[in-house]
Order: C-alpha cells, then sequence, then structure tokens
C-alpha cells in the first residue's frame, strides 16, 4: 500500500537541497510509514507475550527501513543495501533511521548505544556531515587504524551519498512520540552534534 498517494506538505528550504522535488511527499510519507512500522512491531510484541527482551525493537527498526525503502521506490529513489540492511536514497541522501529512546526524550539528548556496531559508525561519519569545527578527536578505544577505517565511505552506499539522520522515540504501548530529521555529526562520546534539524508530525497510528 503506497504511503505516498497525493499527499504533500509545505517543505522547508532545507529539505528540499536535499532531496530536491520529492522533498514534499517524502516530509509526508515518512511520519505515515514510521506508524505502520509501529503497527507492524506491535502486533509481534503482543504476539511473544514477553514482559521483557521485547521483539518490538528490532522488529520496528526493520519495519522502518523496509517502509523508507518502498517509499524510495516509489519516488524513483534507490535502495542500496549495506551489509543485509536496506537504506532509502533519494536524489543523493541516505535516510539513516534511528530510535533513539523508549520513551519522549528531547533531541539534544539522543545517544548512540555503547554496543552499535562498527557499521553504524561508519556510515555516521562517513556519509554524515563534519563537525563544526571539522576536528576529530581519537577516541581512546580505537587505534589510528581503526578511526581511519570508521571515516571511509562505503562503496554500496555510493562514496557522493550524504546522510540525513532520521531521528524518533517510541515504545509498544504509545507508538511513536515524535520524529526528527536533520543533518547530525556524530562525536565520540556517541552524542550527536546537530548542524540542522526540523521536527516532523506524528501520524495517526493505522487501525488493525
Amino acid at each position: 500500500m503506497s504511503a505516498l498517494g497525493d499527499n504533500r506538505v509545505a517543505p522547508s528550504d532545507w529539505a528540499e537541497e536535499r532531496f530536491g522535488q520529492h522533498a514534499s511527499r517524502l516530509a509526508a510519507a515518512v511520519p505515515v510509514q514510521l506508524a505502520r512500522a509501529h503497527a507492524r512491531a506491535h502486533a509481534v510484541h503482543l504476539t511473544a507475550r514477553l514482559k521483557k527482551r521485547s521483539p518490538y525493537g528490532a522488529t520496528l527498526a526493520e519495519a522502518v527501513r523496509e517502509n523508507l525503502a518502498d517509499s524510495a521506490r516509489e519516488l524513483g529513489g534507490a535502495v542500496r543495501d549495506v551489509r543485509g540492511y536496506e537504506y532509502a536514497v533519494i536524489n543523493d541522501h541516505a535516510l539513516f533511521p534511528f530510535k533513539y529512546a523508549d520513551r519522549p526524550r528531547p533531541l539534544d539528548r539522543a545517544r548512540l548505544a555503547s554496543n552499535a556496531s562498527p557499521t553504524r559508525r561508519r556510515m555516521l561519519w562517513g556519509h554524515g556531515p563534519q563537525a563544526p569545527d571539522t576536528l576529530f578527536p581519537l577516541d581512546d578505544d580505537l587505534t589510528t587504524e581503526e578511526y581511519e577505517e570508521l571515516h571511509e565511505t562505503f562503496e554500496a552506499l555510493g562514496a557522493s551519498t550524504r546522510l540525513v539522520c532520521l531521528f524518533f522515540t517510541a515504545d509498544p504501548e504509545n507508538g511513536i512520540h515524535a520524529i526528527y530529521w536533520g543533518d547530525a555529526h556524530l562525536e565520540p562520546d556517541r552524542t550527536f552534534t546537530w548542524l540542522h534539524s526540523e521536527q516532523l508530525p506524528v501520524a495517526p497510528q493505522p487501525l488493525a
């Protein structure tokens, strides 16, 4: 089922610079696709009937990537496979979805998990914006060679492809709380410096 239809919103200059003529329809589709992904993850959560180690988070993450990939295809964009995970690419900008909390929290509190994969860190450092001062302090846990590798781009994604971070919070009972997208630089302490951010509306949860 399409999440695009004829829905359009007035995109910002920032969104138009990144997504071109698709900015309006993409801005309208993203909240719908996240709501649909939550519905799928919530159904799995209910079926599992687990109090702890709920499969909600993992299912949500995969469903979000799949739904965004569907939107990219409908817009004539690309879907790139990066080590087994699909990423939507529109106008040479890849959407990087990340649930940064399971309760409402300010965007400036977002932090990458300590056990985040090297792939995620490499995507953020290799394809994301540089820090405003363009200095990259070496992480104490990394050698110089490892650090340089994490700043290399992924050939599968495209060396010229830039990352747009799509951050949100959600939980099984309440669904999606808030959605933001923008340009975020990952710091060595796993926090983010936002060069630009915008909040998107939250779409109603689809009826079962």
